[in-house]
């Protein structure tokens, strides 16, 4: 039912008259509107400048404006594009992010029925203040958090803040206890933002706003620094190192060069050659690109991503923690078990027969329940006898509802007197917990230890029990109690919520690719234990959140390193988990669906949101949304990260080895006295070819078949090892031995140093062809990543080589270039000569291979 509908049902007598208006208008003045505060929020100008403040993006622009500088406006135009692109795609994603705050506000009840000055009226929530008196009825969204003064059989879902997907009971009390939480029955505590099941109550407010437990989680979320993906970290310590290296290289080379030779603008000229060789420009063109495309390929599987970086940290993941209802399970509840006269039934999905001896159970227990069922419990015994008795005489669509009689402690029990419309007895309907229906039974102790037993059998299998007994009144007028009907027991009731199709598949994929799973829940104990155990969860012990809070940092680091399940765990304490986790050096995912999840979601590495089901503070604090709330998804997910996380090693790889031979090439000649073998226009040259290479072409790399047979790269190993690194500059020295030989053997040649350049640089032109197949096959070879198909590849490569045949054929390129012109014996001497230097580092890259399964 809307808020602001006007509410059905009998209402509680008004306990009190209220707040006057004047005090009430004072308190709103001094505390504030019911709603969440968005003084923290940040505006479109603060979050462009704190992305253009980013270091990699920074040297981008700078990069541009070198280009810019030396006259090349289409290498400059193009870097400052990607930058552009860059600072757009932040605004967008933390704009979003900014919108969590706003997205709490949406959960208050949009109005309230309040008594003011003695009467009732209906006023938008946001003018409630500590100590009005309002009521609250079925279907109706909470506006406040209060204390219960008045109430009838009002239970209430919580699980926005609990994940507990059972209604509580609720009873009317004095709200005295300071450190009350939500969660579990008969208290008379009421929250903001938590949905009314059954009921009416009329309860005073306690706290509104920021103050109310919704309000605190907001509070929290708003202050949680989101952890910085691992690649982020190393991406900008590798740029600023090469870019150190770059420009102290490039400072010391002119003022070395002035000083020999006297010469300084060649210096300076010198200078900027080198500091275009090294300057890793590619660096963050390649991470943006990447992450773009993997956002869009991502697209594909119905995962939105938010912040892109996670996309490859996803594919780093060694721990995935789940919440369990919505994410694992439906969030829904149905009838799992049925027992009855000694037998025990397990209801299967699909089935549509039912032994005759469970009839009467199910069919009393839909007398029971109302006909327009609200509470999920209910709702499930509607649809058992829609599966199991349609068609026929144990439903009753004729009969009239005569009386109800609501659960009221200590009696944990309610019941329905039904007649039909010709007349005759009162059928009467009893269900509760199986003490409760025990007793009013009248069982002897022999039959009670016997549902004591069934009922904990179905219990340690994580099931909500609930007891059926039936009665008859032949009398012209109903009793005024449920105890003075003769009940005769007819069995019990076991409902769950059940697991997710292919959560169970998703799980086992998840440990196969090494990456453990923990389940993270405010449901019992038990049930928590049943769930993981049929997700394929580890579920040797659990640990609760009573026994978190006992435990201080240092303790709990090591309690959480042994456990995978989590069950009556409060959003602080999700919170300290997932800290926890990543303090053990785990990379954490976390998965959720609710407000409770929110700041665990901003925390973790990578957080997940369900996007069907989940809330809109979830899906904005989470880094990833699953759209179609498949859990399958996150594994399509984990899958791509990976890829993403190989193709940036490749792509990363053959970045340090092509720029050696650019480096190389322009260093040494001045170094040795040479003449100068390249210049800006060789390097821009080669960084056209490079930058699609390092970016376009391995990004587009189809994933290794052992993707998701591999454990996770080791928490804190970096993407770029030194083993990396050091593999990329001796390919890179390799090709650059090979055109350092090719221009020495040809410098006393025909065409002289002209021509010894030019066949230099068609070496390097070639081999950079051959370092890009080798890293192709960088766990595998150059033959298999050949028939990897990559259209991307063959697109530069048709680029390229015309490209490079105009260079040294058309006389005007050719001067521009400083080239002579090459026969074919000189031409056939650069290919070899880059065929040699692609041969010895496929052989040397087989051999690291073979040397690493050794090891292994």
């Amino acid at each position: 039912m809307p808020n602001d509908a006007k509410p059905t049902g009998p209402r509680p007598s008004m306990p009190a008259p209220g707040l006057s208006t004047s005090v009430a208008v004072a308190r709103l003045r001094r505390d504030g509107p019911n709603e969440l505060p968005q003084d923290q929020r940040r505006q479109l100008p603060r979050i462009a400048w704190d992305a253009v403040r980013e270091p990699m993006l920074q040297l981008l622009l700078a990069a541009g404006v070198i280009y810019l500088l030396l006259g090349d406006l289409a290498e400059a135009l193009i870097l400052l594009g990607f930058a552009l692109l860059n600072v757009g795609l932040v605004v967008v994603q933390e704009s979003r992010t900014e919108t969590a705050l706003a997205a709490l506000r949406a959960l208050a009840s949009p109005h309230a029925l309040v008594w003011r000055d003695g009467q009732r009226a209906r006023l938008p929530a946001r003018e409630l203040v500590a100590g009005d008196v309002i009521a609250i009825a079925e279907g109706e969204r909470i506006p406040a958090d209060g204390v219960l003064l008045e109430t009838t059989a009002l239970q209430v879902d919580e699980a926005l803040l609990t994940g507990e997907s059972v209604p509580v009971r609720k009873r009317e009390g004095e709200g005295g206890i300071v450190d009350a939480a939500p969660g579990g029955d008969d208290t008379p505590y009421l929250w903001a933002g938590t949905l009314v099941t059954s009921g009416s109550g009329i309860a005073q407010v306690t706290a509104t706003g920021a103050r109310t437990a919704i309000g605190r989680i907001g509070k929290s979320l708003g202050s949680v620094e989101a952890a910085p993906p691992p690649l982020q970290v190393q991406m900008r310590r590798l740029v600023w190192l090469f870019a150190a290296a770059g420009i102290g290289g490039s400072i010391i080379l002119t003022f070395v060069y002035g000083l020999l030779h006297g010469q300084w603008m060649q210096a300076v000229l010198a200078g900027i050659t080198l500091a275009m060789a090294t300057l890793p420009e590619e660096f963050p063109v390649v991470l943006t690109v990447f992450l773009v495309l993997g956002a869009w390929r991502l697209s594909q599987r119905h995962v939105l991503a938010r912040r892109a970086a996670a996309i490859e940290a996803l594919g780093t993941a060694t721990l995935l923690c789940t919440d369990k209802t919505g994410t694992l399970t439906q969030n829904r509840m149905n009838v799992a078990q049925l027992a009855c006269g000694g037998s025990v039934l397990t209801l299967v999905e699909g089935a549509t027969a039912l032994p005759g001896a469970f009839h009467e159970l199910v069919e009393f227990s839909i007398l029971a329940s109302r006909a327009d069922a609200f509470d999920p419990m209910e709702q499930a015994f509607h649809a058992l006898g829609q599966t199991y008795l349609a068609d026929t005489e144990h439903l009753h669509a004729n009969w009239t509802l005569a009386r109800h009689y609501p659960l009221e402690p200590p009696l944990l029990a309610m019941s329905q007197a039904w007649r039909a419309r010709t007349g005759g007895s009162y059928v009467i309907a009893a269900k509760g917990a199986p003490e409760s229906i025990a007793d009013l039974c009248h069982l002897d102790p022999a039959a009670l230890e016997g549902i004591r037993r069934d009922v904990a059998r179905m219990a340690e299998a994580g099931l909500r029990v609930l007891a059926v007994a039936k009665g008859v009144h032949d009398g012209t007028g109903l009793p005024a109690r449920q105890h003075d009907f003769a009940f005769s027991f007819l069995g019990l009731a076991g409902l769950a919520d059940p697991l997710r199709p292919g959560a169970a598949a998703a799980v086992a994929a998840c440990r196969g690719a090494g990456i453990d799973v923990a389940m993270i829940t405010g449901d019992h104990p038990a049930t928590a234990l049943a769930i993981a155990r049929q997700a394929g969860i580890r579920a040797d012990d659990v640990l609760t959140g009573p026994e978190i809070i006992a435990l201080d940092d240092a303790a709990l680091l090591k309690a959480a390193a042994g456990v995978r399940v989590f069950a009556r765990i409060m959003p602080a304490q999700k919170l300290r988990l997932v800290q926890a986790f990543a303090a053990n050096g785990e990379v954490v995912a976390m998965t959720g669906d609710g407000v409770n999840d929110a700041p665990s979601l901003k925390a973790a590495h990578i957080g997940v949101a369900m996007g069907g089901r989940g809330t809109d503070v979830a899906r904005e604090a989470a880094s990833l949304v699953l759209l179609d709330d498949d859990f399958t998804s996150l594994v399509a997910a984990i899958r791509l990260g990976r890829r993403i996380d190989g193709n940036l090693r490749k792509a990363f790889a053959y970045i340090f080895a092509v720029h050696v031979p650019i480096a190389g090439m322009s260093l040494l000649p001045v170094l040795l006295g040479w003449p100068s073998l390249l210049g800006p226009v060789h390097v821009v040259f080669l960084e056209m070819i490079i930058d699609p290479v390092s970016s376009i072409v391995f990004e587009a790399e189809a994933a290794d078949a052992d993707v998701m047979t591999r454990p996770p790269r080791r928490p804190g190993a970096p993407l770029f090892g030194m083993a990396l690194v050091i593999r990329g500059l001796l390919q890179g020295g390799v090709v650059l031995a090979a055109a350092l030989a090719v221009f020495l053997l040809d410098a006393a040649g025909p065409g002289g140093e002209a021509a010894a350049r030019a066949m230099a640089f068609m070496t390097i032109v070639l081999g950079n062809l051959g370092l890009v197949l080798t890293n192709k096959g960088l766990d595998s070879c150059a033959i298999r990543a050949l028939l990897k198909p990559n259209r991307a590849l063959g697109i530069v490569a048709a680029v390229a080589l015309p490209a490079l045949t105009l260079t040294l054929a058309v006389p005007g390129l050719r001067h521009l270039f400083g080239f002579a012109p090459l026969g074919l014996a000189q031409v056939a001497v650069a290919a070899l000569a880059a065929a040699a230097s692609f041969a010895v580092n496929e052989v040397a890259a087989w051999g690291i291979r073979v040397f690493h399964r050794r090891a292994a």
